[in-house]
């Protein structure tokens, strides 16, 4: 009697199952790399405005002095809406006895990516006359930048 060759069908099911499980944990985390992916574009994009804010800090030695675009120096993107990226504003703020400009910028709907989700990068002078820009807004909390 000749045996036969193949897999059973116990055999298969595990085998997809197994697949279905990896499928399972891959797809979200997929779907979050896009997401983070897309969301650089953003951050990279704030950094030039945080440069020109230094270099403008550096000079002046006052926040208030450099919270336009004009006084830094760099055109401001703004109406966006073929990237993440919508558009940034520089605004002055008050933060407890220090004027702190916040640069914002706010995302498209975009690859996963809420609208809604504004990234916040404020300048605080630390003790040597130097600025400490920290994070803050949806970009901060859905883990997309770290401070």
């Amino acid at each position: 009697m000749n045996a036969q060759k193949g897999f059973t069908l116990i055999e298969l099911m595990i085998v997809i199952a197994i697949i279905g499980i990896l499928a399972a944990i891959a797809i979200p985390s997929y779907q979050n790399y896009i997401k983070k992916a897309a969301y650089s574009e953003i951050p990279l994009a704030m950094s030039s405005i945080r440069t020109a804010v230094d270099t403008c800090y550096g000079i002046e030695k006052d926040l208030t002095k450099c919270d336009s675009d004009t006084e830094i120096g760099e055109t401001l993107p703004t109406g966006l809406t073929n990237k993440a990226l919508a558009g940034i504003t520089l605004t002055a703020a008050t933060l407890p006895g220090v004027a702190a400009n916040m640069i914002t910028a706010t995302p498209n709907a975009y690859k996963g990516i809420d609208a809604a989700d504004t990234c916040i990068l404020t300048p605080v002078p630390d003790a040597s006359d130097r600025l400490v820009w920290t994070y803050s807004g949806g970009c901060l909390t859905k883990g997309y930048v770290k401070n």
